[in-house]
C-alpha cells in the first residue's frame, strides 16, 4: 500500500491492499506484460499470486490520449478544489490516471532488459 512489492517464488503467504498504479507481470524468457489496477487486494499463498482488483486494464487496452485528458482533468480538480469537492476521491482519481498513464506508455517505451521498470 505504501509502495512496490516484488514477489519470488517460494513467498511467505501475504495479503495486501493495492492502490492504484502498475502491475508487473513478469513471464519466463521474458515479454513482461503490464496492468494499470486502481486499487484492490494481493494474496499470495502455496506458491501463488491471486490479485483481486477493483478494475484492471492491459497496456494495450489504454487509449493513452484519452487518459492523458483524464489525468489533465483530475489535475485540475485537485489544483482548484471547489468548498464542496472531497479531496480523497479527487486524489485517488489522480493516481488512477497517472497508472493509466504510465501503463499506457509502456507500448511506446518498453523497459530495457535486465533494467527497472
Amino acid at each position: 500500500m505504501e509502495g512496490e512489492l516484488g514477489i519470488l517464488p517460494h513467498h511467505a503467504p501475504l495479503l495486501t491492499i493495492l492502490q492504484p498504479g502498475e502491475l508487473r507481470i513478469m513471464k519466463q524468457g521474458g515479454d513482461d506484460a503490464y496492468m494499470a489496477v486502481s486499487g484492490g487486494f494481493l494474496e499470495v499463498m502455496a506458491n501463488r499470486v491471486v490479485v483481486l482488483a477493483d478494475t484492471a486494464e492491459r497496456a494495450e487496452e489504454i487509449d493513452e490520449a484519452r487518459a492523458q485528458e483524464a489525468m489533465k482533468r483530475a489535475q485540475e480538480r485537485v489544483a482548484h478544489r471547489a468548498a464542496d469537492m472531497d479531496m480523497e476521491r479527487a486524489l485517488t482519481s489522480m493516481h488512477r490516471a497517472q497508472a493509466r498513464l504510465k501503463v499506457a506508455r509502456r507500448r511506446r517505451h518498453p523497459p530495457q532488459a535486465g533494467g527497472g521498470g
